[in-house]
């Protein structure tokens, strides 16, 4: 029996929707002495896929938890043709966090993780610059920098994986990391590299999107984060926010504003990864809160 009276576990699953699969699901649970604690389940009507997270605490669960996972597939999971993964509340994940120049992100994750808003260990800052290296002695983190360029992108990316494996990190953050990924380095961290960046993509593409926005004369501004697939910018979206701007904006508003919804976007999607509330099918994704 599992005595962590702190501890629940967290099943996301999706799989064809058939009749009675909440109930088989929920006695499952039920009949084991576990107590629901959330449960919230989607059908998209479209490709007939049902979609669903469930949480349950485990004080007086009768499998251990190292059975659990063994248990529910050959139950339940082989016969509803079910794809999902079980975490535990306990459970600290360890992400690394990759940066160029621009400090707004970084400092954001790092301020919410001292106040421990953010629950997760960060060993480990990456940068292809220098420039942030004070602010990573500052919070007490590493910061590891790799000189990229065309010429030597693979070997460095070899290098960074084998800095990634030797501080056994679950997930990267992208804070602004002007760099783009290999297919090779993402198939290494599949729905497990978080991106942001702004939302006029693919609208306004390039170094300068402020600024192409201003020229246009937008009324609203945005942000997206979202997993890195191989496409450049096309990968599952977590979060997302607007704020509206007018005439009266300039440049500089356009880009304080801009940034300051960067970071409250990339918090809001590291929250949902962190807390196992994002499900991803095909190409886009159920977020349960």
């Amino acid at each position: 029996m599992c005595t962590d009276s702190k501890a629940s576990a967290i099943l996301l699953m999706h799989c064809p929707d058939k009749r009675g699969i909440i109930a088989v699901v929920s006695e499952f649970i039920c009949k084991n002495n576990g107590n629901i604690i959330f449960l919230d389940q989607h059908v998209d009507e479209v490709t007939g896929a049902f979609f669903m997270r469930i949480e349950w605490d485990l004080a007086e669960f009768v499998i251990p938890r190292e059975k659990i996972g063994e248990y529910f597939d050959v139950l339940i999971g082989q016969r509803y043709q079910m794809e999902w993964e079980l975490h535990f509340s306990s459970e600290i994940p360890r992400m690394a966090l990759f940066v160029s120049r621009l400090p707004h992100c970084l400092f954001d994750i790092l301020a919410r993780w001292k106040s421990q808003e953010i629950r997760a260990e960060i060993p480990l800052i990456v940068s292809n610059h220098q420039d942030l290296e004070p602010v990573a002695r500052q919070f007490g983190v590493g910061f590891a920098h790799f000189d990229m360029t065309r010429e030597n992108k693979a070997e460095q990316e070899a290098a960074q994986l084998e800095l990634l494996r030797k501080h056994q990190v679950g997930f990267i953050v992208l804070a602004r990391y002007m760099q783009i990924l290999s297919e090779d380095f993402v198939r290494h961290y599949p729905n497990r590299i978080i991106n942001i960046h702004h939302s006029f993509l693919p609208a306004f593409p390039g170094a300068k999107p402020y600024h192409q926005a201003y020229e246009r004369g937008v009324k609203v501004i945005g942000a997206t984060s979202h997993y890195v697939t191989a496409e450049l910018d096309c990968g599952p979206i977590i979060a997302q926010d607007i704020i509206r701007v007018s005439h009266r904006d300039s440049v500089a508003d356009l880009v304080r504003k801009g940034r300051d919804l960067e970071k409250l976007v990339l918090s809001r999607a590291v929250w949902h990864h962190l807390r196992h509330q994002v499900l991803v099918y095909q190409n886009r994704t159920c977020i349960f809160t």
